[in-house]
C-alpha cells in the first residue's frame, strides 16, 4: 500500500472529494456549497487495475532485463545479445514513461444549464482559423469551418472570427468574401430551425429535415461552392465590384513567401446584419507580411500575429484556435468551455482542450489515423494530473495565459477595445503588429504567445504554459465538439507523423527539455507523460530490431529466445500478451472495435519502421545544417478513387515514397523467414527452440498482408510502385546475404 500511496501523492489533485468510490457522477462535485456545479470529474474504473498491473509488469520487466544481461556472459554471439538487450531497454523505458497516463485517468462532465442566464456577462471570444495552401487545403473546407463557428449559440456581439491565410492566396480571400454574404442567410436559418450540424457541407450531406427555406439555402450554398471551386481550378477570382480594390495587393511582386500584410474586415458586427436584422459576428481575413529576410515561424508565427491583431481590434479574453479542416459539430460547445473558465476556482486554467475526432474514417480505422491513444485515451490520463496537453485545434484559451504566469497581471492592464474594427486607428495598429519584423528584439515566441522552437508548436506551447504554473482541462462530451479530416492514404499519414517526430525531437533537445526543465517545474508523473512523447521516435529501435533480427536468426536456425520448456519462456509470453491485452482493453473501453485495435497497432509498427526513422534522419541533417526542415501540410483534397479503395479496407500506396522502402523490406524479410522457418522445422524439427522467432515472423506476416497484396496482387492505382517492390527485394536479399556476418 505504501507504493500506491506514493503514487497518489504524485497526482496533485487526486485527493478531492469527487474520488469517493462508487458515488454517482452527479454527486462527485467540487462545489462545497449549494451552488449548482458547472463541472464534475470522475476517476475512471481502470485506475486501480492499471496501478496493480503496473507493479506486476514492472517486476516482469526487471526480471527479463536481468535475464538478457546474464545472457551476455553465456552467449557465443555477443552482438545479437547486445542488440536484443538494447531493444528491451528502450521498450522498458517507453513502457515506464507511458505509466504516467495510466495512474489517474479521469472523465469530466459539464453542466452548461447551470451557467448564469444573463448572457451579457459572458466573456467575448476570438476564434482563430488557420489555413496555408488553397490547393492542399481547399478554401471551401475553411469556409465550412468558419460558418460552423459563426453559427454558435453564443452572443454574436461577443464573437469574432479571424482567418489566418498563411498562403497569402487571393483564392482564399475570395472564398471568404462569398462566405460572408452567404452567412447572412445561413446563420438565421440554423438558429431559427435549431440545426445541430451548422457546417453546411455536413448538414446537406446528412439526412436533414427540410424546412420551407431549405431548398433556397441549399441552392445558395451550392452556387457559392461552385463559384469558389471554379476559381480554384482556373486560378482566377471574379469578386463583386465592392471588393475589387482589395485584390490590388496581388501584383507581379506578390509571392507566397514575400508579400505585404493583407488585412480585410469582411463583416463588422456593429454594422452588418443578417437577413432578419440580427447582428453578425465579426469576420476578419489576415495574411501576415512575409519577407525573405525574416523567419516565418510556420503556424506558431501565424498564430502570434493573430494574437496581436485580435488584441488591437477586439481583445476578447477567450481565444479558440482551430485548424481549417476541423469544423464545429455542436453549437453549444463555447458554453461547455465556459463551465471551466467561469468557475471561480479555475482561474489558473490556461486552456480547455477538446479531442481531435474525425469524420469519414472507416469503421475500423485502416491507418490508425484517429490516433485514439494520443487524442483520447492518453488525454484522459494526463488530465487527471496537471492537465491535458495542447493538441493544436479545438482548444479554448484564456488569452491572459499567453502573456505570463497565472499570478502575472501584465495582460489585465489592457481593456477590451471599444472602437469599430474598421476604424483607421484599429486597422493601422493591426497592420503594424502584423509586420514581419515586429517580433525582433521582443519576447514573442519565447515568453509571450505561442512558443517557437518546435514543429509541434501546439504541444510545445502547452508544455511551456504548464511549466509556468498554468493548468488545463480535457473535455470530451458525448457529442463530438469538433470533427475534422484524417489522412486517407498512407503517405500523408507517414508524412504527418514524420513532422511530429521532428517536432518532439526539437522539444527534447531544447533548453526547456522535459529531461531537465520539466523535472524542475512539473510533477513527476506529468513529466513522464511529456518524456514519453519527447522520446516518441526512438520506438524505431526496438521495432526495427524485433522486425529483422529474430527473423534472420530463424533462417540460420539460431535461437535467441528461451525454448518453450524453459521457465523464462513464460515471462516472455506474459510480457507480450500483458502489454497487448492492456492496450486492447483500453482501446475497446474508449469505443474502439477489435479490428480497429489491430489496425491501430499495425499502424504503430509501420510508423516506427518508417516515419520515425526519417524524422530522426531529417532532424539530424537539419542540426548539421545539411538540410532544412519545413512544415509539410497534410493534403485535404479528396481523391474519389482512393476514397473508394479506402472504404473497401485497401491501403493506398500509389506514389514512390521513401517511406515505403523500409516497410516493404521488413515485410519481405518476415515472409521469407516465416516460410523458410516452417520448412526447416518440418524437415529437421526444433520448434521448441525456435518457436518465439517463428511466432514473431508469423506475426509480422499477418501485419504485412496489405503490403504483400499491394506488391503482388492488386492492379489498381493504389498498388505498390514496381520500382519500390524491386528495390525492396534487392535490399531484403542483401540483408539475407549479409546475415552470416552476424550469426
Amino acid at each position: 500500500m505504501g507504493t500506491f500511496r506514493y503514487l497518489e501523492n504524485l497526482c496533485p489533485i487526486y485527493n478531492q472529494v469527487i474520488l469517493i468510490a462508487g458515488a454517482p457522477l452527479e454527486d462527485r462535485t467540487t462545489m462545497q456549497n449549494h451552488t449548482p456545479p458547472l463541472h464534475t470529474r470522475l476517476v475512471l474504473r481502470r485506475t486501480w487495475p492499471n496501478r496493480i498491473f503496473a507493479l506486476i509488469y514492472a517486476c516482469t520487466i526487471v526480471a527479463l532485463l536481468y535475464h538478457q544481461t546474464t545472457l551476455l556472459f553465456h552467449t557465443t554471439n555477443t552482438k545479437v545479445s547486445l542488440l536484443m538487450l538494447l531493444a528491451d531497454i528502450v521498450l522498458a523505458f517507453m513502457w515506464f514513461t507511458h505509466q504516467g497516463f495510466r495512474m489517474n485517468p479521469i472523465h469530466r462532465k459539464t453542466f452548461p444549464e447551470n451557467l448564469p442566464k444573463d448572457e451579457t456577462i459572458y466573456p467575448a471570444m476570438d476564434v482563430f482559423i488557420c489555413t496555408a495552401d488553397p490547393y492542399k487545403e481547399p478554401p471551401m473546407v475553411a469556409v465550412n469551418t468558419a460558418l460552423s463557428i459563426m453559427a454558435y449559440d453564443y452572443p454574436t456581439d461577443k464573437l469574432s472570427v479571424y482567418l489566418s491565410d498563411d498562403g497569402g492566396s487571393d483564392l482564399t480571400l475570395f472564398a471568404f468574401m462569398e462566405a460572408s454574404q452567404f452567412a447572412k442567410h445561413w446563420l438565421p436559418y440554423c438558429k431559427k430551425n435549431g440545426i445541430m450540424d451548422r457546417c453546411p457541407e455536413a448538414h446537406f450531406s446528412s439526412n436533414y429535415t427540410c424546412f420551407p427555406e431549405t431548398p433556397k439555402i441549399k441552392s445558395m450554398y451550392e452556387n457559392m461552392k461552385v463559384k469558389v471551386e471554379d476559381a480554384v481550378v482556373s486560378g482566377n477570382v471574379y469578386p463583386h465590384e465592392m471588393w475589387a480594390h482589395v485584390f490590388n495587393h496581388w501584383d507581379a511582386t506578390f509571392t507566397r513567401a514575400n508579400h505585404p500584410t493583407v488585412l480585410q474586415v469582411l463583416l463588422d458586427g456593429t454594422i452588418d446584419d443578417d437577413v432578419l436584422g440580427n447582428a453578425m459576428p465579426n469576420l476578419i481575413y489576415v495574411s501576415r507580411e512575409k519577407r525573405k529576410s525574416t523567419p516565418h515561424r510556420f503556424k506558431a508565427g501565424a498564430l502570434n500575429v493573430l494574437l496581436r491583431v485580435s488584441e488591437t481590434m477586439t481583445n476578447a479574453p477567450i481565444v479558440l484556435t482551430m485548424d481549417c479542416d476541423m469544423y464545429s459539430n455542436d453549437p453549444k460547445t463555447p458554453l461547455e468551455a465556459l463551465c471551466f473558465f467561469m468557475d471561480p476556482s479555475s482561474d489558473d486554467i490556461a486552456f480547455v482542450q477538446y479531442p481531435q475526432l474525425f469524420h469519414g474514417v472507416n469503421k475500423d480505422d485502416l491507418y490508425g489515423a484517429k490516433f485514439k491513444f494520443i487524442f483520447e485515451i492518453n488525454m484522459a490520463g494526463v488530465d487527471g494530473l496537471l492537465g491535458a496537453s495542447h493538441a493544436g485545434t479545438g482548444c479554448f484559451f484564456r488569452r491572459r495565459a499567453f502573456y505570463g504566469e497565472p499570478s502575472s497581471h501584465t495582460y489585465e492592464q489592457s481593456k477590451t477595445r471599444s472602437q469599430s474594427i474598421k476604424s483607421n486607428e484599429a486597422l493601422d495598429r493591426a497592420n503594424e503588429v502584423a509586420r514581419s519584423d515586429f517580433e525582433a528584439q521582443t519576447e514573442w515566441g519565447s515568453k509571450l504567445g505561442y512558443r517557437y522552437g518546435s514543429l509541434v508548436e501546439d504541444f510545445y506551447t502547452g508544455y511551456r504554459l504548464q511549466c509556468e504554473g498554468w493548468k488545463s482541462v480535457f473535455c470530451s462530451p458525448k457529442r463530438p465538439a469538433f470533427l475534422g479530416d484524417a489522412p486517407m492514404n498512407l503517405h500523408d499519414l507517414l508524412n504527418q507523423t514524420q513532422r511530429w517526430s521532428i517536432g518532439v525531437l526539437d522539444m527534447m533537445f531544447s533548453s526547456h527539455s522535459p529531461i531537465n526543465y520539466g523535472f524542475k517545474t512539473l510533477p513527476f508523473l506529468q513529466t513522464l507523460c511529456y518524456l514519453h512523447y519527447a522520446f516518441w521516435p526512438i520506438w524505431f529501435i526496438p521495432l526495427v530490431i524485433y522486425s529483422i533480427l529474430p527473423q534472420l536468426a530463424l533462417i540460420h536456425s539460431f535461437p535467441i529466445f528461451p525454448k518453450v520448456s524453459d521457465p523464462w519462456f513464460l515471462l516472455y509470453v506474459f510480457a507480450f500478451i500483458g502489454a497487448y491485452c492492456q492496450d486492447f482493453f483500453e482501446f475497446i473501453q474508449s469505443g474502439g472495435t477489435p479490428l480497429g485495435w489491430f489496425n491501430n497497432q499495425r499502424a504503430w509498427m509501420i510508423r516506427s519502421v518508417s516515419s520515425y526513422i526519417f524524422g530522426i534522419i531529417e532532424y539530424t541533417l537539419t542540426k548539421l545544417n545539411i538540410y532544412s526542415s519545413t512544415f509539410n501540410l497534410t493534403n485535404k483534397v479528396v481523391d474519389e478513387e482512393a476514397n473508394t479503395r479506402y472504404e473497401k479496407g485497401m491501403m493506398e500506396f500509389g506514389v514512390e515514397s521513401p517511406f515505403f522502402y523500409p516497410i516493404s523490406i521488413v515485410a519481405l524479410v518476415n515472409l521469407l523467414s516465416f516460410i523458410y522457418g516452417i520448412m526447416e522445422i518440418v524437415k529437421y524439427g526444433g520448434l521448441e527452440d525456435l518457436f518465439v522467432q517463428l511466432f514473431l515472423a508469423g506475426f509480422g506476416v499477418l501485419n504485412s498482408w496489405p503490403i504483400y497484396e499491394a506488391m503482388a496482387i492488386r492492379n489498381d492505382k493504389g498498388k505498390m510502385p514496381l520500382k519500390i517492390t524491386l528495390r525492396s527485394i534487392v535490399c531484403a536479399s542483401m540483408l539475407y546475404l549479409a546475415s552470416p556476418l552476424v550469426f
